[in-house]
């Protein structure tokens, strides 16, 4: 699967250079997902011979691209999606070894790590190394795993990842994917690989580092916020509860001993704040714990759906 914008100087060489014949693979198709490209990309994957070409007329973003990507997929029947840029920054001899711990049924998804092994990382500019590490100790913080890089695109996904995906986000899918699965308990290892450092297409997903940094950082908080509601919610009520109940409790030692909050009054209102909002949040965590079971039903309901289609 390949989403691609304005990538008609590359996406022929990337296409013809996927291999059709891999070891335990019965059939390679090629899917090119067009994200209203106003160049001839669409016309280069055709001469390339790409299986299909999916996507929409206007530019929608990446998130949208890949989620249309993956319903594609499935409409192909595919058993298993490698996702990869059309930009030639990856190896497409790199494929084999993506897919292969899928299957040996060790993993249900396989990403590429740029930063796995120190000979392989690529030349990048520092504030992008900076924002990838950021990200990475984010995401790897959130899920209790240990990952090197979460903001590679170039995956390899199973069947049964690709038909419990569950994906919001426009801007960007690359976090999302990764939260939304380890969240519903499947298995993601990393397989370092040798990546350029930078494009040579036309498009660019990161027109401003902070930019991508708000919207990324945004799609993390959504996500946290859908699949771990009690954590998400219960953490800030817990946090202001305690910071104005420990606040009031100093000021009621100084009233003590001084007789006199004064020219501390404007913290008392303060503490007032903080504990009712602490309290209003941490009930607001178990409302949307008690809802977080709704939406594990209905996306049970929507994958059995997706998978009665399959």
């Amino acid at each position: 699967m390949i989403p691609a914008f304005n990538e008609e100087e590359s996406i022929a060489s990337v296409i013809k250079s996927i291999p059709r014949k891999i070891a335990g693979i019965s059939k390679v198709e090629v899917l090119v997902v067009n994200d209203g490209s106003t160049d001839k990309t669409v016309e280069a994957a055709r001469k390339a011979c790409a299986d299909k070409i999916a996507g929409h007329l206007k530019n929608k973003g990446l998130g949208i691209t890949f989620k249309e990507g993956i319903e594609a997929a499935i409409q192909m029947k595919a058993d298993i999606i490698v996702n990869i840029d059309g930009d030639g920054q990856f190896d497409t001899k790199d494929i084999p070894r993506i897919i292969r711990p899928i299957l040996e049924g060790k993993a249900d998804v396989v990403t590429c790590t740029r930063f796995g092994v120190k000979e392989l990382e690529p030349e990048m500019p520092a504030v992008k190394r900076f924002g990838n590490e950021i990200f990475t100790r984010t995401v790897s913080f959130l899920t209790g795993k240990k990952f090197t890089d979460t903001q590679c695109g170039f995956r390899a996904y199973s069947r049964e990842a690709a038909l419990n995906m569950s994906l919001f986000g426009k801007y960007t899918y690359v976090q999302e994917v990764l939260l939304n699965l380890i969240f519903k308990g499947f298995e993601i290892i990393e397989v370092p690989c040798k990546v350029k450092g930078e494009r040579k297409g036309k498009s660019r997903l990161v027109k401003h580092w902070w930019d991508y940094g708000l919207r990324a950082l945004l799609i993390i908080a959504r996500t946290l916020r859908d699949y771990n509601p009690l954590k998400f919610f219960g953490t800030l009520g817990v946090g202001m509860f305690l910071l104005g109940a420990l606040s009031a409790f100093a000021l009621w030692v100084r009233l003590l001993l001084k007789h006199a909050i004064d020219p501390f009054l404007w913290v008392v209102y303060a503490d007032v704040i903080l504990i009712i909002l602490g309290f209003l949040l941490i009930i607001l965590a178990l409302l949307a714990d008690m809802n977080d079971r709704q939406r594990k039903i209905q996306e049970e309901i929507l994958y059995r759906i997706k998978k009665k289609g399959f």
